[in-house]
């Protein structure tokens, strides 16, 4: 069975960075699924585990936060050539982090790409210093010159991750429900030529979150199903969206950032005070946040086609996310406080009673109509299926276990992201801990079902164009 199946056997030594919801989640993945003995297995996280699951495996384990100033200390007597750096955790810089790795020989991943404390806050700093548009272009132009370097596979978990994983399998599947009889396309420019001929204008990440605990959310107290920090850290950064070519109506307080690909704007607001209406099978019409995530940005990027230099062909992409109920009572009481993070966090797992994290891609502009692809994955299932899992943590895991099986059968590829990679081999790996992986189409657009009560503004030849998905 697919549960037991050793996709690698892997001879150095796997450090792993953080030990919080993902990185507990990961533990008894990477037992089951890499050939490796817990011996050559060290945590470092910046604070003590208080439970128990370190233990519990027989990893080592050490307390100490990575700074600026110390990570390379720390980490030269534990990473050497051949060994694994898994980073897992938060505000410390991914970029430093693969340069390390790049001088001793090591692989590498992440799930985000982090700058070191204080970047996404600052306010000296402009929103576009602020993006990941930014961060994601340091990385890019850290690459050029490196393609074979050992392989650092950047934001690697669900999404960003097999969001883009998700693209690619739901472009084949509406291909073939089209009718088209089509090559697997083997580089960007095929990808995107297969998106432009299935008219495919805009793609959300559409991710609704229905997770409930018999414990609810307190005052002054952010509740979520997986980082806290993370997600404040992320939801406080400008709104961002990879911008498509057919726009027409730039936003009011809509910026370029005047470097590098262009493939995306921000938005001078916070994603967590930025929502968007968007769809997903079993919810139906929601307003999700738009969240600034990395996939946003290089699916975009992945699928721009240029003929003699111009840009004629790119969708506009971006995250449309309705976390649990409770943390969207966090958000609010967040925005009420002016965005000053509450003072306590708490992370949702044993608690949970029930629930489903509903995560996939919404192409929208094809003639079938609106079709998503994606998992839906329940509490019960994520218990089932590994301990120490919610149904978030669980789908972030099997993106982080697939991107670690593909470095380490690919050792020599350099610095990559999701779209980069085998989306087939990924897939495979993933699929059984993704609970019921459904395509579903269905008529909806954004202007569907609009109240009569109030005018809003909006084209009604073209529903996708993005002024048609703003409110609030």
């Amino acid at each position: 069975m697919a549960h037991s199946i050793k996709y690698a056997s892997f001879p150095g030594s796997v450090v792993m960075l953080g030990f919080g919801s993902i990185g507990q989640a990961m533990l008894p993945l990477l037992f089951r699924h890499i050939d490796i003995a817990p011996q050559r297995v060290t945590i470092v996280s910046r604070s003590e585990d208080k439970t128990g699951i370190a233990k519990k495996y027989g990893v080592a384990f050490i307390a100490q936060p990575l700074l600026e100033g110390n990570y390379e200390t720390v980490l030269e007597p534990l990473v050497k050539k051949g060994d694994f750096l898994l980073n897992l955790s938060v505000e410390v810089a991914s970029l430093a982090l693969i340069r390390f790795c790049r001088r001793c020989g090591a692989l590498y991943l992440d799930t985000c790409i982090e700058p070191w404390p204080g970047r996404y806050t600052d306010p000296a700093a402009s929103p576009s210093q602020r993006s990941n548009y930014a961060l994601r272009e340091e990385i890019l132009a850290y690459r050029l010159d490196k393609r074979n370097d050992p392989t650092a596979v950047i934001t690697h978990g669900a999404n960003p991750g097999l969001a883009s994983i998700f693209v690619k399998q739901a472009l084949q599947n509406i291909a073939a429900d089209n009718g088209l009889i089509i090559e697997k396309p083997t580089c960007y420019e095929e990808w995107a030529e297969l998106a432009r001929n299935l008219d495919i204008k805009v793609i959300h990440i559409a991710e609704r979150d229905t997770q409930i605990t018999d414990k609810r959310k307190q005052r002054d107290e952010f509740v979520n199903t997986w980082s806290v920090s993370g997600f404040l850290s992320e939801g406080l950064q400008p709104a961002e969206l990879g911008w498509g070519s057919h726009e027409k109506h730039f936003p009011e307080d809509g910026g370029r950032h005047g470097f590098g690909s262009d493939a995306a704007i921000y938005l001078n607001r916070p994603g967590v005070g930025t929502q968007v209406r968007s769809w997903t099978p079993l919810e139906g019409s929601y307003h999700g946040f738009l969240v600034t995530h990395g996939e946003s940005i290089s699916i975009a990027d992945h699928l721009t086609l240029r003929e003699n230099g111009e840009i004629v062909y790119r969708p506009t992409v971006h995250y449309a996310y309705h976390p649990c109920d409770d943390a969207v009572l966090s958000l609010h009481e967040l925005a009420g406080r002016n965005w000053q993070p509450q003072r306590g966090k708490r992370i949702l797992r044993e608690e949970i009673i029930e629930g489903v994290d509903e995560l996939g891609v919404l192409l929208m502009g094809n003639s079938k109509g609106v079709y998503w692809y994606g998992s839906r994955l329940s509490i019960k299932q994520a218990r089932k299926l590994v301990p120490h899992n919610t149904a978030t943590s669980l789908q972030v895991v099997a993106g982080v276990l697939g991107g670690m099986v593909w470095a380490i059968k690919n050792p020599d590829a350099g610095a990559v992201e999701p779209d980069d990679i085998d989306y087939e081999a990924v897939l495979d790996i993933a699929k059984p801990y993704l609970g019921e992986i459904v395509g579903v189409y269905d008529d909806w657009t954004p202007l569907c079902n609009r109240s009569p009560l109030f005018s809003e503004p909006m084209d009604s030849e073209d529903p996708w164009q993005f002024v048609n998905f703003r409110v609030g």
